[in-house]
């Protein structure tokens, strides 16, 4: 017998035959003999609708009250699939976040996870009760309903297996595992049978979109098997394991890439020391992240700095910018939304010389440009135009020996 968290997002609770089928696969493993606790999200195109009726009366809405709504997207769905549940013959029950509690700080909107007391789902679930748990919110120090940020059911879900003590935590999404790249682009695009955390949480923060990097980063610490799998097909999934549970290692795991990046060039800036300091503290300051950064120094005592931003912080980032030009003292500001970044990422890239010289000759036979380059442990990044996206996406799948 195995303790089971089961994720299910939005669209495999996107209408009443889509919950009864989830109904119908949470009581295969009740079945099985497994205790079983599920995390659902809000129904398709249901947070978006309650967002938009929140923006829709107040552009600057209070963040306390907003959480109040858009949180109950996920409490109708918990609801919905525990009668689905009982009509089947199952003790079921649906638990907000408050009623648990999952305690979490109050930054509303974007909440971080502090604790949760797994007690008392232990407790039912040990006597067959079947726990449904609306992912995505919790409980604030001020006693009022907060929300994670979009993607919080899988941190949910993470959050609740270590919790409980489960042995895994399945995420039903509508793909059926993770692949070497996007199957979309590349057609020979192989599943993997399993990933390692560390892969799977670069692949996640440079563009894959099957698990959300929070969820990825607490399932490493708190050593959560987590398992990737269709909620539409019967095929196995992808498990997001330790290293040391993988015997023969890739070089390369897979290949992500975004096209969320806009490239800013603050050009013919004074090169002294407390430059950049000057450029990127009034950025973090204004809660914009900063991705890949390259200088260049020209003879005259001048430099110019790129970096990337994400594109729905472009603006800002100018706008702040503009406000620091008489401190930083640059002549001016050139940007370029029509990017993208593209990065291949594998452990076994420690223990193997030549991946991003591959990565450069591939591109370059193809006449791709690169702008930017930033480099991890295990990681490769560029920043190239976006128009050659998906014919790079395909020749370094096939330089690195992926393709099925």
């Amino acid at each position: 017998m195995a303790r089971i968290v089961m994720k299910f997002g939005g669209t495999s609770v996107a209408d009443l035959d889509r919950i009864r089928n989830v109904a119908t696969r949470v009581a295969r493993e009740v079945e099985a003999g497994n205790e079983v606790a599920v995390v659902v999200s809000a129904m398709a195109g249901t947070t978006n609708q309650l967002v938009a009726w929140c923006q829709g009366l107040s552009p600057m809405f209070d963040a306390r009250e907003y959480d109040a709504v858009v949180a109950t997207g996920e409490q109708v769905t918990a609801g919905l699939l525990a009668i689905a549940l009982q009509t089947q013959g199952f003790d079921a029950r649906s638990w907000m976040g408050w009623q648990i509690p999952v305690a979490t700080d109050g930054q509303h909107g974007k909440a971080r996870i502090n604790g949760i007391a797994g007690e008392t789902l232990i407790e039912r679930m040990q006597s067959g009760q079947i726990p449904i748990v609306a992912g995505f919110q919790g409980l604030g120090p001020d006693n009022r309903v907060t929300t994670l940020g979009r993607g919080g059911s899988d941190t949910s879900a993470v959050a609740l297996a270590a919790a409980l003590k489960a042995d895994r935590c399945d995420i039903y999404t509508d793909v059926d595992g993770v692949y070497t790249t996007d199957p979309r682009i590349v057609a020979r695009a192989k599943k993997l049978a399993k990933i390692t955390y560390e892969e799977m949480l670069e692949l996640a923060s440079v563009g894959a979109k099957v698990l959300q990097t929070r969820s990825v980063e607490l399932a490493m610490k708190e050593r959560v098997r987590v398992q990737v799998l269709s909620s539409f097909t019967d095929a196995p999934g992808t498990l997001v394991v330790d290293e040391d549970e993988i015997v023969e290692q890739e070089i390369v795991a897979g290949i992500a890439y975004s096209r969320d990046e806009a490239k800013v060039t603050v050009r013919r800036v004074p090169d002294k020391p407390g430059i950049a300091a000057a450029i990127f503290v009034p950025l973090a300051e204004a809660g914009i992240n900063v991705d890949m950064i390259v200088q260049n120094v020209a003879e005259d005592g001048t430099t110019d700095m790129t970096f990337t931003v994400g594109k729905t912080d472009l603006l800002n980032a100018q706008t702040c910018l503009e406000a620091a030009r008489a401190k930083i003292g640059y002549a001016e500001i050139t940007t370029d939304r029509d990017v993208a970044k593209l990065s291949v990422v594998g452990v076994g890239m420690r223990s193997h010389a030549g991946v991003a010289g591959t990565m450069f000759k591939t591109l370059a036979d193809r006449g791709i440009n690169i702008q930017v380059i930033s480099t991890s442990e295990i990681k490769v990044s560029v920043l190239i135009g976006a128009e050659y996206t998906e014919l790079a996406v395909r020749a370094l799948h096939t330089a690195y020996g992926l393709d099925a």
